[in-house]
C-alpha cells in the first residue's frame, strides 16, 4: 500500500486500519508490500525469533515474519489510534496486540520516504494487560 497524500488528515486512520486487517489475515505480502528493498526494521521479538533484535532488508523481514507467524497459533490486533506527523512521515500504530491468552497494549512507528515506501519500522511491546 503507499502512501497518495502525506497532508491527508485520513492517512493514518486508513493506512493503520489496513494494516491491522492485513496482520489479522496473516497476510505478510501485503503488509510488506510498502517496504523498501533496504529497509530497516526494529524489534525486541526478532531476537528471539531470528536471533537480532534489528531486521536489515525486505527479504529479510519477510522470513522474520513468518518464522514468526509459524510459531504463533492465533493473532488478533486491535487498532486504538494512529498518529500521523507529514513533516517527518512518521506513522505511529497504537493497538492491542492478542497472541494466544496474552494480551498487551503496543505501538509500532512506521518512517516513510517522499514516495510512500516505508523505509524503517520500530515495535514495542508493553506489559500484559489483565484477564478479561
Amino acid at each position: 500500500m503507499a502512501v497518495s497524500t502525506f497532508g491527508d488528515a485520513a492517512f493514518a486512520q486508513t493506512f493503520a486500519a489496513a494494516w491491522i486487517n492485513n496482520w489479522n489475515n496473516r497476510d505478510v505480502g501485503a503488509v510488506i508490500a510498502h517496504f523498501t528493498e533496504d529497509c530497516v526494521f526494529e524489534s525486541p521479538v526478532a531476537e528471539s525469533v531470528v536471533g537480532e533484535p534489528v531486521i536489515r532488508g525486505k527479504a529479510a523481514l519477510e522470513t522474520y515474519w513468518r518464522a514468526a507467524l509459524d510459531r504463533i497459533k492465533t493473532l488478533r490486533f486491535t487498532l486504538e489510534t494512529a498518529a500521523w506527523d507529514p513533516t517527518q512521515r512518521t506513522l505511529v500504530v497504537f493497538y492491542v496486540s492478542q497472541i494466544a491468552e496474552r494480551e498487551t497494549r503496543a505501538c509500532e512507528a512506521m518512517i516513510f520516504d517522499a514516495a510512500g515506501r516505508q523505509t524503517a519500522g520500530r515495535a514495542y511491546y508493553g506489559y500484559a494487560l489483565a484477564a478479561k
